[in-house]
């Protein structure tokens, strides 16, 4: 008989074996980003270091966990419950960080004003984006209508008709001493990029403090396992004794 409830062993081994599959699944994904990474390295694209030691670090995790819940070893179960403790922490840190930032990048967005905005119109490049992006999202200006200066693109024409019951975005007029169409979208282009980038952003929060939950309860069902562990070894020795 095992010193370790079978129940909760089974379950163990087979998220273990799940999050071993997923490193597997993040080594190949970094290998296909190096070789996209080393054809873009003249564009000053980063470095993905901490992307291999994440996936490595999943899969010898993943591994040690599976070998210490067969062995039933408990110096094993002992390093696999450091390495969630200090996972967890870390996850939490990464969490926190990236929290941080959004808000930081969130302030920045709507804080912003048209002369922040200027050098980036400046750009033709940048304002031909900013075209194509005002047609498809129904914006005007990265801060306002104003950030075009005193003639208005077609781009930021807003025809409440398009809109329709319940449409996105809304219309207004255009600003005093401009030319161009006479109703503008309000909703400034600056709030559509917020919002592409945020998705981002909450895909991170759920990504690093579900790896930190995760953790914890792979922390808190090794401590368990431990515990009978070191129960059934003390049980043992005492029987033993007595015989």
């Amino acid at each position: 008989m095992g010193k370790i409830n079978g129940c909760i062993k089974c379950i163990f081994i087979f998220f273990n074996v799940l999050f071993m599959i997923l490193g597997c699944v993040l080594i190949y994904m970094a290998v296909r980003a190096t070789a996209m990474t080393l054809q873009l390295s003249s564009f000053g694209m980063p470095g993905l270091g901490w992307a291999w030691v994440f996936a490595i670090g999943v899969l010898g995790v993943s591994s040690l966990g599976i070998y210490a819940a067969c062995s039933e070893k408990a110096l094993a179960l002992k390093i696999f419950a450091g390495f969630m403790g200090i996972g967890m922490i870390i996850m939490m840190i990464f969490g926190i960080v990236v929290a941080v930032k959004r808000n930081q990048i969130k302030t920045i967005f709507y804080s912003a004003s048209s002369e922040l905005a200027e050098p980036y119109m400046k750009e033709q490049s940048l304002r031909d984006m900013l075209e194509a992006l005002q047609q498809s999202a129904k914006c005007c200006g990265i801060v306002s209508a104003n950030d075009w200066g005193e003639e208005i693109p077609s781009s930021c024409e807003c025809n409440p008709l398009d809109l329709g019951y319940g449409g996105y975005g809304s219309c207004k007029t255009r600003p005093q001493g401009t030319r161009g169409p006479s109703q503008v979208f309000e909703q400034s282009c600056g709030d559509v990029m917020f919002s592409l980038v945020d998705i981002f952003f909450k895909i991170a929060l759920g990504f690093f403090f579900g790896f930190a939950v995760t953790a914890l309860l792979g922390l808190l069902i090794t401590i368990f396992m431990i515990h009978q562990v070191q129960r059934n070894d003390t049980g043992g020795g005492i029987a033993m004794k007595g015989y």
